[in-house]
């Protein structure tokens, strides 16, 4: 196995060095500037490659899961309808202002814990605002690793206690597997279109 990040990105190196040393303690990561990165590639079957553009999306529920922690249980209902009011809006601008007003509401209701948790973390659920608002309601959580962790679950628990730890992952791979195999792994989650149809200006330009 070999992790493989570009120079200048500090915390894509970092992020890769901790994955890849999770995975093989024996591993070593290079930049991709390498003068022997071809060399060194082939000799492994494993490779981790950082992106870092990649765009991070905090998941919405647990977000919402967080405010709460700090909410007396009268007014989660309430609280939960204002938060989800940012996640309705039309545009990141419009939500963006809408989490300011809530902000705003909830320190007037003084509960200024779950108003510094929104206004410290409603702009990492924003992400999903820079898609297409087709795919907003697939990316803003997520539920489809979830649905896939809460498959596995499933599974181990019938077993209840394994000899060692390569036979759990046996039955994980094993799992893995099958969902990748069968219709539930085919089945389109979204259409990749209206993102490839959003590319193709800023390719242009």
């Amino acid at each position: 196995m070999i992790g493989v990040y570009f120079s200048g990105t500090g915390n894509t190196k970092h992020c890769v060095e901790r994955l890849v040393h999770l995975l093989d303690g024996a591993a070593q990561c290079v930049p991709v500037e390498d003068t022997q990165i071809e060399v060194l590639l082939g000799k492994e079957d494993t490779i981790v490659l950082g992106y870092p553009d990649a765009k991070y999306q905090r998941c919405t529920v647990h977000f919402y899961r967080n405010v709460f922690s700090v909410v007396p249980r009268s007014k989660v209902k309430l609280v939960a309808k204002m938060l989800k009011a940012i996640h309705a809006q039309e545009s990141k601008k419009a939500s963006r202002e809408k989490a300011r007003a809530v902000v705003a509401e909830l320190k007037a209701m003084k509960l200024k814990e779950a108003a510094k948790k929104v206004e410290d973390g409603f702009e990492e659920t924003l992400t999903y605002c820079d898609f297409p608002s087709e795919h907003w309601t697939k990316i803003r959580t997520n539920n489809v690793i979830e649905r896939l962790n809460r498959e596995i679950r499933r599974r181990t628990r019938v077993v209840g206690c394994f000899p060692d730890g390569n036979s759990a992952l046996m039955l994980v791979c094993a799992r893995l597997r099958h969902v990748a195999g069968t219709q539930w792994g085919n089945k389109k989650y979204m259409n990749m279109k209206h993102l490839e149809a959003m590319e193709q200006p800023q390719m242009a330009c």
